[in-house]
């Protein structure tokens, strides 16, 4: 059965890892990506609408500039053979998607295009414009400025935040594994999975960290935080081995993250968020209040870590683990005053009238 087919699905991301795109001597696989290519030109014509997020810059621009260890021996040598490989990995998309009549169009972006309210927003429009004329997005994250404090880190993340941008309800990333096992794949025994319906840390637990290839950023774990930022958009996301020719043409072995009821957009923004500034702790009544669609109140908080301001994103951690994330009616300093104390104390210590609770349930997202 063909993944996240046209008539089900009318936005479509496709991520495709350095390993597939890239050979182990540097060069492009050339025939494989003119088969993607063939692929895509097939699902336009059938009324959906595709992007890519795709690796292969840095181990592009290793190849071109003589660099060790594919470029990634330091933070400057990765950033210059992304900058060297970007324009290289950008001309070849557009020349296999223009030998099958599709018109490509690049955009780099940084964490914070997704991750600041606005700037994420303006991403978004750009992207829905691009699709609606019929156009092909090949995305990136812009690796030539990015530092290891301000970056996605792999294309995961980054396809289930462009899925999400893009109102998408697919994802698919091609890797050179076929889906997820109850254990390394490697190991004796391994039983292949798939379909997830939750993810849960029984789920979480199966993931190995390993990169196959040595060449890409992101493993097992990094997909399985992909599904969960791409499920709570709405989106199902499909991990596939891309070791075939016209894979996203071809009935592969796969597993699939079954998306449940999509959250609001602001909501589904706020649950992606990967840059926390802090975290509120919260006992286990606070805990089971937010669960029944409760804001956080003062009085259920123990403690304070980060420094933040109002409006920064924050998680909230009960006794079991992250249990929301949302944006911060205080700043952390007034936020570790009003620590354990009823709404009827918080004028005398602050000294001005103050806000309902510390996140509200309206800017909060239940993960």
């Amino acid at each position: 059965m063909l993944l996240f087919p046209p008539a089900a699905c009318p936005r479509l991301i496709v991520k495709i890892g350095s390993a597939l795109l890239v050979d182990p001597d540097g060069g492009v696989r050339r025939a494989w990506l003119e088969g993607i290519a063939a692929d895509i030109a097939a699902r336009v014509a059938a009324g959906q609408q595709v992007a890519v997020v795709s690796s292969g810059a840095i181990a592009l621009g290793a190849r071109r500039l003589g660099l060790p260890k594919g470029g990634r021996a330091s933070l400057e040598d990765a950033q210059a053979a992304a900058a060297a490989g970007q324009i290289a990995l950008a001309g070849v998309w557009a020349e296999v998607l223009g030998a099958v009549g599709l018109t490509a169009a690049q955009m780099l972006v940084t964490l914070g295009d997704l991750e600041e309210r606005r700037r994420y927003l303006n991403a978004a429009a750009t992207l829905n414009r691009l699709l609606q004329l019929g156009v092909v997005p090949v995305i990136n994250e812009n690796d030539s400025v990015a530092t290891e404090e301000i970056r996605f880190g792999d294309n995961d993340r980054l396809a289930a935040r462009i899925a999400q941008a893009a109102g998408a309800a697919g994802v698919v990333l091609l890797s050179d594994i076929d889906g997820l096992y109850d254990r390394n794949p490697a190991l004796p025994g391994a039983v292949h999975i798939p379909r997830v319906e939750r993810i849960d840390g029984a789920i979480e637990g199966m993931a190995d960290r390993g990169s196959a290839s040595g060449m890409g950023s992101g493993g097992m774990v990094s997909k399985i935080a992909a599904a969960r930022i791409a499920n709570a958009a709405g989106a199902g996301l499909a991990i596939a081995s891309g070791r075939i020719d016209r894979p996203l043409s071809t009935a592969a072995r796969h597993t699939l993250f079954v998306a449940a009821q999509s959250a609001p957009a602001r909501k589904a923004w706020l649950a992606g968020g990967l840059t926390a500034k802090g975290a509120i702790h919260v006992d286990a009544g606070a805990a089971r209040a937010l669960v029944d669609g409760r804001s956080l109140l003062a009085a259920g908080a123990t403690r304070i870590d980060g420094r933040f301001v109002r409006g920064d994103l924050v998680t909230i951690e009960g006794p079991d683990g992250i249990l929301a994330r949302g944006l911060s009616e205080y700043d952390s300093d007034d936020a570790m005053r009003l620590l354990g104390r009823r709404s009827d104390d918080h004028a005398a210590i602050l000294g001005y009238a103050p806000r309902s609770a510390l996140v509200h349930r309206n800017h909060m997202a239940l993960l």
